[in-house]
């Protein structure tokens, strides 16, 4: 649970952009929560990869690009703060 709420919606959340990912944000999660968030946006990201393709909804390719490349950032940053903080997440 990460501030009430499940590590499954939060990773939701960071793809839609109501949560932003930053050092702060993960500061007060200890090592399981930080390596199961890890683990949810890795999976939320692979679950919209695999939908499908909106080929002539230029709008739609413009959101999936928008919350892969949300989701991206969030996995970027949580390996690297888990690195300063000698945590394996992987």
């Amino acid at each position: 649970m990460i501030r009430g709420k499940s590590i499954k919606s939060v990773a939701y959340d960071i793809a839609e952009g109501y949560v932003t990912v930053n050092p702060i944000f993960l500061k007060p999660l200890d090592a399981e929560a930080l390596k199961a968030l890890y683990q949810e946006v890795v999976k939320v990201q692979s679950e919209i990869r695999g939908e499908k393709f909106p080929y002539s909804d230029v709008q739609a390719i413009r959101m999936r690009n928008m919350r892969l490349q949300r989701l991206h950032s969030a996995a970027m940053i949580i390996r690297n703060f888990a690195r300063e903080r000698r945590i394996l997440i992987f």
